[in-house]
């Protein structure tokens, strides 16, 4: 077996890493696997977190390189017959090679030997880590074309000792994009996590953890609570008892969540909201009732409601309101 060169590996690695800290977040995984690809050539990936499950590995979050989304529909009608993720899910941590003409030469795994055929997953590499208590699992999958490119055991090991880095910067990559969310002077009031549409956490502060402690009790620390979970597919805000959370669109199948303790102008309704804000950026009744489609009158009421539930006076007070939410 040939060892990797260690110069060479060192500076793969550190490639990683700035790559981490410089790249947005929608271009970071394409641009580690063409790093990887300096040492470790392949021609497609597939690059996730899921559950592992009976009936297969159910899919949290994807990213895919060089394979169309029809190559992922198609996975999900035969994952029940993929032996090779099967494979990994006996080890905590595994890093195995597979040629797919063999592995998936007999009878009962028809639909993956199909999937290979079509896709070009002719020779794969997986590494994998599962939480054995959860099943969770984080794995990156990289696939050749090529018959005769067959993966050995120097890919393999190569591989092995690379995963955990490109783990690692994923994890950064993720924190810096959080970092930049935290510089925002008008988050200075929230606290933050990463998590996946299922509501599994992947990073969060620990004014986070607290915040979902005062409304929640003592949710599992790993996961957001169902309701939040609920929510944010529903794309609402959730605003409770003790405190308001919302989440950003999903970005590589990752929700940015931020929490904060609930302000006086979490009372008011959405449609009072838009008028505490017409009306903080200098607008007139007439004007707001324009914008909205109301009578002035409508509007003149609506403020008053408004100054009632936020106990203030005038548009100057209501501006400091409006400032202080997000």
């Amino acid at each position: 077996m040939t060892t990797p060169n260690l110069s060479e590996f060192s500076n793969l690695v550190l490639c990683l890493y700035r790559a981490a800290g410089e790249q947005p977040l929608n271009a970071f995984q394409d641009e580690a696997l063409s790093i990887i690809k300096r040492m470790l050539p392949f021609d497609l990936s597939m690059w996730g977190t899921a559950t592992n499950t009976p009936a297969g590995i159910d899919i949290h979050s994807i990213h895919l390189h060089n394979e169309p989304q029809e190559m992922l529909e198609f996975y999900e009608e035969v994952k029940h017959q993929d032996c090779a993720a099967a494979a990994c899910t006996n080890r905590s941590r595994a890093t195995l090679s597979f040629y797919a003409p063999t592995l998936f030469a007999g009878r009962g795994a028809s639909g993956m030997r199909a999937l290979c055929e079509r896709f070009e997953h002719a020779n794969m590499l997986i590494s994998s880590e599962i939480d054995s208590a959860t099943q969770f699992v984080q794995w990156i999958s990289l696939y050749r074309s090529d018959r005769d490119a067959i993966c050995d055991e120097r890919d393999r090991r190569l591989l092995e000792l690379l995963a955990p880095h490109v783990m690692q910067s994923l994890s950064l990559n993720r924190l810096s994009h959080l970092d930049t969310l935290r510089a925002n002077p008008r988050f200075a009031r929230f606290a933050f996590a990463v998590a996946d549409v299922r509501g599994v956490i992947y990073h969060a502060d620990q004014v986070f953890a607290e915040l979902l402690r005062v409304e929640f009790g003592n949710p599992h620390r790993r996961r957001l609570p169902d309701r939040l979970v609920a929510h944010f597919a529903d794309k609402r805000p959730f605003v409770g008892n003790e405190i308001v959370v919302r989440a950003s669109h999903p970005e590589q199948g990752l929700l940015f969540v931020k929490a904060r303790p609930r302000l006086p102008i979490d009372r008011l309704t959405e449609r009072e909201r838009e008028i505490a804000r017409l009306l903080a950026q200098g607008a007139t009744h007439k004007q707001v009732a324009r914008s909205l489609n109301r009578s002035p009158a409508t509007v003149r009421n609506r403020t008053q409601v408004i100054y009632e539930k936020l106990g203030i006076h005038g548009v100057a007070e209501l501006a400091a309101h409006v400032q202080a939410d997000d």
